[in-house]
């Protein structure tokens, strides 16, 4: 029997909950495949913070670096909003991706059984929408050199450096082009060459690398075309490649066609262990009151099973148990008329039943 080590991080607010009922999901799929998990769990983010004085703990990284894959929850809360920036829960997210290699992140937006009706848009525009964001993770502005906050001739300036690497940027074009060709084979590169040098680079890089892959149909847009288009038009997308910037807020942005941020999962790949977490945040308004919804960490553990374990029947499974049980049960941030409405544990239950 094969053997997996997990490093499970539940992190702040809801993130507990949802990787409690996640965790349920995945012992059963791998029951059913064969494997055998062992489970190690550790805090991080703000609880960390509160046991340790650090959101990323040594212990926590080390569980990390010696699992086969991370499951996260979500980290962050107005509690720890007062720290210095050094030491904000989010500050783990960024470490954990640098000391794991995760310079890919993987988002799909794409609607779930009848949820077509949460969505804020017309059900013409989104029917049939399927996007994977494919999104630089380790570069860009979040990390470059110099940054922060001086004094210049009496005041206060802020710097932030957007900065890419050749290397950097044809490994995520590489990353984005695989992924295109596991799906309908059409990558959009999402830039703004018109005016940022580093994504005139971006452009360039992307072009070389697509000489590789003659089956992928590449197209490019520029940033601010493609967040209209997003909206106007999402079918026309099918894989998007962009920086790690510009890929915040279009995953975001692509969520939201879906009707509930709660129901999407994320994978950060790249280096030898994956980490999978809901894109949600932590929600501390509803923590511990069993109303949070885990389908998103439910189907981050479908997407560990596909690109840590290679097993996408594995995925499979856990999305049609998850259409299934939303075509009568609904949390409270998808409920819609004729549906049952239940809690965070019961919904884990109902996909455990379905599977």
């Amino acid at each position: 029997m094969t053997v997996k080590k997990i490093a499970v991080i539940p992190g702040d607010g809801i993130g507990l909950e949802v990787t409690k009922e996640a965790v349920k999901v995945m012992k059963k799929v791998a029951a059913n495949h064969g494997m055998q998990l062992e489970l190690e769990e550790q805090p991080v983010g703000g609880t960390a913070y509160d046991l340790t004085g650090t959101p990323l703990p040594e212990a926590t990284l080390q569980a990390c670096k010696n699992a086969d894959a991370v499951l996260l929850g979500a980290v962050g809360g107005t509690k720890w909003e007062s720290l210095d920036f050094s030491v904000r829960p989010e500050r783990a997210l960024l470490g954990l991706r640098s000391e794991l290699g995760l310079y890919a992140n993987l988002r799909p937006a794409q609607i779930y059984g009848d949820l077509i009706d949460a969505s804020t848009l017309k059900k013409e525009i989104v029917e049939g929408a399927n996007i994977m964001v494919v999104r630089e993770l380790t570069g860009g502005i979040y990390f470059g050199q110099p940054r922060g906050v001086e004094i210049r001739n009496g005041e206060r300036v802020g710097i932030n450096t957007l900065v890419y690497s050749e290397s950097e940027i044809r490994r995520i074009a590489k990353v984005g082009f695989e992924t295109a060709q596991k799906r309908s084979k059409k990558l959009t590169s999402v830039d703004k060459a018109n005016v940022l040098e580093a994504t005139e680079l971006w452009r360039d890089v992307v072009i070389e690398v697509s000489k590789d892959y003659p089956d992928v149909s590449l197209n490019h847009m520029y940033v601010d075309n493609a967040t209209m288009q997003l909206i106007r038009a999402p079918k026309q997308f099918d894989t998007i490649v962009t920086t790690n910037m510009f890929g915040d807020i279009l995953s975001d942005g692509a969520a939201m066609l879906t009707g509930s941020i709660g129901m999407l999962p994320s994978a950060s790949i790249g280096g030898k262990i994956g980490l999978y977490e809901p894109v949600h945040g932590s929600a501390p308004d509803i923590a511990g009151k069993d109303l949070a919804n885990p389908l998103a960490t439910i189907l981050s553990v479908g997407m560990m099973f596909r690109y840590s374990f290679d097993l996408a029947e594995a995925e499979e499974a856990i999305q049609k148990a998850v259409i299934t049980v939303l075509d009568q049960y609904r949390t409270g941030d998808i409920m819609s008329d004729g549906k049952k409405q239940i809690g965070c544990v019961e919904m884990g239950e109902q996909v455990l039943k379905h599977l």
